[in-house]
């Protein structure tokens, strides 16, 4: 059993890697096939030995061999969330590649306040694609209304707020998440997303880490709310419903 999960915690480690480079790479256009991994600091190429997942980071002291800057902590963060999450969802080969599409979209959005198109239309593909696989046509039905209701709603934010309260990343990113979370608990998703989003927006006021009419990043809300919805979703609507 401890094989197992350490097992898959290696692999989660390596797929952290690759996820947080191209979260870096992406929105510079930088291309995550091609050409060898860089200093942040001094853009030289780092060595195969110093580029271990994590490992490398430890053996390093943090620091870049040639240059002696410091490497972010955003690498061995995201190679470790990675980890664990995979060991948390196990071998269910849709929900690692579900995860994996949304933490790209997470750290991207947060880092650059962007939704990349190409990310939401490939959670979608996997979706579509594993309700086929099941042949559960009445489930699409309902998670496909619920992803058209939940983007509406946004994109009438959108326009009431003329963009500022919320982006059409936002809006195009509420389809894939309706399909995921599914018709039943798709208020209570937006519900936990605008709650959570106010409270960290506050705090962040009262820190002096932003502005009242500072944007804030919404869609880490959304997806962190994915898995609380799904989660206890039910139960919420259960508490809320007996009272």
């Amino acid at each position: 059993m401890f094989l197992l999960f350490f097992l898959k915690f290696i692999i989660g480690i390596v797929i952290g890697s690759f996820i947080a480079a191209l979260t870096y790479r992406y929105p510079k256009k930088i291309s995550n096939i091609y050409g060898r991994s860089f200093c942040d600091n001094c853009k030289k190429q780092i060595k195969w030995f110093d580029n271990i997942p994590l490992l490398s980071f430890i053996f390093l002291g943090g620091r870049c061999r040639d240059c002696s800057g410091r490497i972010s902590l955003r690498y061995p963060a995201i190679e470790i969330l990675t980890a664990v999450f995979f060991v948390l969802i196990g071998f269910n080969i849709i929900w690692l590649i579900l995860f994996c599409i949304l933490e790209v979209i997470f750290i991207i959005d947060l880092e650059n306040q962007i939704i990349p198109d190409i990310f939401v239309f490939i959670g979608l593909a996997v979706v579509i694609l594993n309700f086929q696989f099941l042949s559960q046509g009445v489930i699409i039905f309902n998670s496909a209304l619920a992803g058209l209701v939940c983007a509406s709603f946004l994109l009438l934010v959108h326009l009431l707020t003329k963009g500022r309260g919320m982006g059409l990343g936002d809006v195009k990113f509420a389809v894939l998440g309706g399909f995921i979370v599914g018709l039943p608990l798709s208020p209570i998703w937006l519900l936990i997303a605008f709650l959570t989003g106010a409270v960290v927006g506050i705090i962040l006021i009262l820190v002096g880490k932003a502005k009242l009419k500072s944007k804030i990043a919404f869609g880490p809300f959304l997806i962190a709310a994915i898995p609380i919805t799904l989660l206890w979703g039910q139960k919420i609507i259960d508490i809320l419903g007996s009272h």
